[in-house]
């Protein structure tokens, strides 16, 4: 298990632990490689995240990078190997990667360095959103109406420089209903979709425990008048405080479904969220590739199929079956 944050690791460990598949953590950002050894034999799934600056590992994308480069030289079996990494560490390579797969994305300009940001900006209607290339949880997004007030933010003591120089501009996409969907996938395999919402969450809906946020206050949060078509209602009692941002997308049958797994084998993603915003227009607008996806507790408890116990059976088989083929080597 190659990853960069115990915290997310948790209920991953659970499931692994009670479908008796045995795991190491292998914690990615520090430490030696020593590239004349072999690697040692098993199973790897790396989890790195491109979140993984923010929590102090500056040097965990390129650790990773390396790890895996020599991880895949010698054959072993890596899940989300280093194709995935690259798509999970530049939005610019999964926006170029989806678009020329046929998917419907946002208009984007990829802007490095700051010096032609305000030029650039002046490009797109707004309002419009700016984001990191290399983000995470919604990390550097924020939406201006105007083409002045971008310019103010970028000479502001505010403004957040991305970590690898690339500020993202993109149209903003007003969604038909106030929520997106996240749909997720494991081992090849269609599990579930959810609804969040973000009248309530804005941008940031990462929906795992470890990365819960606040719902932010004030006029454009409140809730929708009803839960999305096909949603079940909010996961949560009544009197258990505010109903969750993730809901079960229940019945959801759509032919994206199909087009993301086989995008999914072209670029060797095998556990993945791909998130899409379906706008009032009749677009349905892919954004994300998520391959450090990470799952909802309630959603877990309440899906017919959770994906936790898919993923572990998924990495228990394939164990299995790289110990069967070393018996036969």
């Amino acid at each position: 298990m190659l990853h960069e944050n115990p915290d997310w690791f948790t209920p991953i460990g659970a499931a692994l632990d009670a479908a008796a598949v045995p795991y190491e953590q292998w914690l990615i950002g520090d430490g030696m490689l020593d590239l004349d050894e072999l690697p040692p034999e098993g199973v790897f799934w790396s989890r790195l995240s491109a979140s993984s600056h923010t929590r102090d590992h500056p040097y965990a994308k390129d650790h990773a990078r390396g790890v895996l480069g020599w991880l895949e030289a010698h054959q072993r079996r890596v899940v989300n190997g280093r194709r995935a990494l690259e798509l999970e560490v530049s939005k610019v390579a999964q926006l170029t990667a989806l678009q020329a797969a046929g998917f419907d994305v946002p208009r984007t300009l990829a802007v490095a360095g700051t010096a032609d940001l305000a030029a650039a900006a002046r490009k797109l209607p707004v309002p419009f959103i700016s984001k990191h290339n290399q983000g995470g949880k919604g990390l550097g997004v924020r939406l201006f109406a105007t083409h002045d007030e971008f310019s103010a933010y970028t000479e502001s003591p505010d403004y957040q420089a991305p970590v690898d120089g690339i500020t993202l501009l993109q149209e903003y996409l007003p969604a038909a209903q106030p929520f997106i969907t996240r749909v997720e996938i494991v081992g090849g395999a269609y599990v579930y979709a959810i609804t969040a919402d973000t009248a309530r969450g804005g941008f940031e809906l990462c929906p795992a425990d470890a990365c819960a946020v606040d719902a932010p206050a004030g006029p454009d949060t409140e809730q929708p008048d009803a839960a999305p078509p096909g949603a079940n209602s909010p996961i949560g009692p009544a009197d258990a405080g505010p109903p969750s941002l993730f809901a079960l997308r229940e019945g959801f049958d759509h032919p994206i479904i199909d087009r993301y797994l086989s995008f999914a084998r072209q670029h060797g993603v095998e556990i993945a969220g791909f998130e899409f915003i379906e706008t009032p227009d009749g677009r349905m607008v892919t954004y994300d590739v998520n391959t450090t996806t990470n799952y909802n507790a309630d959603i877990e408890a309440a899906a017919p199929r959770p994906a936790l116990p898919a993923v572990a059976a998924f990495l228990g088989l394939l164990l299995t079956e790289e110990s069967a083929g070393r018996r036969l080597r």
